[in-house]
């Protein structure tokens, strides 16, 4: 009995660093080498969003909003599986999404800051629901430029960036 033990204890100590290197390959696109998860957005004004990647599957809707931040989770060929922020999604050719970076207001009245700092005098304020450009992403904050206006808003008010993600 105790050898049987010892081998399944050492057997599983040699599996580990192999389960390991899995667990993140399968955080990297096999398509593009990048992330995934992902955020990208919809270049185009709309895309056919399909239930599987390829033109021969049905159109489940339609994205109709350019710019829309996406997340995308998973690559095949030249197609893209996305979510939008209510977790809906399917698959989107690649030629619809953009990398330009932008999010979804989640605070009706948001208010940029000047600088990255709550105490910073307000430039504007969005509502619920307007998409903005991301400039850059520090720690809590995040770079926005909206209908000609620009400021810092809390990166936790906002859907379309990582939690941990920081960027210029």
């Amino acid at each position: 009995m105790k050898f049987s033990i010892t081998k399944s204890l050492v057997a599983a100590l040699f599996a580990i660093p192999f389960m390991c290197s899995m667990a993140m390959a399968s955080d990297i696109g096999k398509v593009t080498k990048r992330p995934l998860p992902r955020f990208v957005s919809m270049k185009a004004v709309e895309g056919n969003v399909r239930r599987g990647p390829s033109l021969s599957h049905r159109i489940d809707w339609v994205f109709k909003r350019r710019d829309m931040p996406l997340r995308v989770t998973a690559e095949h060929g030249h197609w893209r599986r996305v979510e939008d922020r209510d977790g809906m999604g399917g698959w989107v050719h690649y030629s619809l999404l953009s990398g330009a970076r932008t999010v979804l207001v989640e605070k009706d009245m948001l208010q940029l800051r000047s600088r990255a700092n709550p105490a910073a005098p307000v430039t504007v304020a969005l509502e619920f629901g307007v998409v903005a450009r991301v400039g850059a992403c520090e720690t809590e904050w995040c770079l926005l430029r909206s209908g000609g206006f620009k400021g810092w808003a809390p990166k936790a008010r906002l859907w379309g960036v990582a939690p941990a993600e920081v960027f210029n």
